[in-house]
């Protein structure tokens, strides 16, 4: 019996993560930022010189992302709004440092120490992908005074959430892959497994993670042909120091117990005499990741302060709107 445990704990234990720039690790390659914990932040600079910018944005990547995910402006598009943008590697991912008690509301820290050590100015946008959603959504919940706006681009729903914790919502579940549930239950009530679970190979384990479901629409299918070759190199970066601290650790904070639901945020910006909306969800109709049924049960409840963009016949890679949504925020 001792045997067995001892087997049983070391199967589920997912190994150390070989830190960037430590002994063992692999190289540190790009520019990084030390936080006050001691942290480091890798990040990646694009757009017009920050000095000459008109708008500046912190871009939050995905799931299996880095800081190499900067977003597919033109550069027209780009020069003509005066955009400079900033992408970096969410903790554990890519060349910056694990956080083994990262949360919604580190993740939104590290936005906001970012921006200060390179100077953004008082105010700056938040653009996030996907999984980045939750640091999104945290910069809305902690430091809503720094923003002047943020896109959330396809943003992921946890179904843990109270506002679509509902008959309807848990109707959406229990129509995804069996082994879509099994992952999400797990990341949920018992993330100490999910390193386990993403890597046994005897139950069915998440058909998401690598975008390889079946019914993938065909925008998406065409976007993953146009882009695999550079898809694996970034996806070899982001995960370089291993699995625990990127993936693992992603999903049990995006489908975790959070500590406030989305849609039940009061507009931190009402006294702000805004003209216009500055939040922006935008969503594929055909999504397979993010079902649009839960995207529009979420932002149903904020429409009075978030502007909705459903995008018809598209599914989880918005990439041909990018131009759009860029202007969007920031116009």
């Amino acid at each position: 019996m001792t045997v067995l445990v001892s087997w049983a704990v070391v199967a589920i234990r997912a190994p150390p993560p070989k830190i960037c720039g430590a002994p063992g690790g692999p190289p540190v390659t790009a520019p990084r930022i030390k936080l006050r914990d001691g942290r480091y932040l890798a990040y990646k600079e694009a757009g017009v010189p920050k000095d000459q910018a008109k708008h500046k944005i912190v871009i939050l990547h995905g799931y299996t992302r880095c800081r190499l995910a900067l977003i597919s402006a033109s550069p027209d598009t780009i020069e003509r709004l005066g955009v400079y943008m900033v992408s970096y590697d969410r903790a554990g991912y890519g060349q910056s440092d694990p956080h083994p008690a990262r949360s919604v509301e580190s993740e939104a820290r590290d936005v906001e120490e970012l921006a200060d050590s390179l100077g953004l100015g008082s105010k700056f946008y938040v653009l996030s992908v996907s999984l980045g959603a939750h640091g999104a959504w945290g910069c809305i919940k902690y430091i809503p005074q720094r923003l002047a706006g943020v896109a959330l681009v396809v943003p992921v729903v946890n179904y843990f959430w109270p506002s679509v914790s509902t008959p309807e919502g848990r109707a959406v579940f229990n129509k995804q892959p069996l082994g879509d549930r099994l992952f999400l239950s797990v990341s949920h009530y018992a993330p100490w497994l999910v390193y386990w679970w993403l890597t046994q190979k005897i139950l069915p384990t998440s058909s998401t993670v690598n975008m390889n479901q079946a019914d993938i629409c065909p925008s998406d299918r065409a976007a993953q042909e146009e882009t695999r070759e550079s898809d694996a190199q970034e996806r070899k970066e982001a995960l370089q120091q291993g699995l625990s601290e990127s993936l693992c650790r992603d999903s049990s904070v995006m489908f975790g117990k959070w500590p406030f639901d989305p849609a039940e945020l009061e507009n931190p910006f009402e006294g702000e005499n805004l003209t216009k909306k500055i939040i922006h969800v935008w969503q594929g109709e055909k999504d397979f990741l993010v079902p649009v049924e839960l995207q529009r049960m979420v932002v149903k409840k904020l429409e009075s302060w978030v502007e909705y963009h459903e995008i018809p016949e598209r599914g989880h890679i918005l990439r041909e709107f990018t131009d759009q949504i860029l202007e969007t925020l920031v116009s």
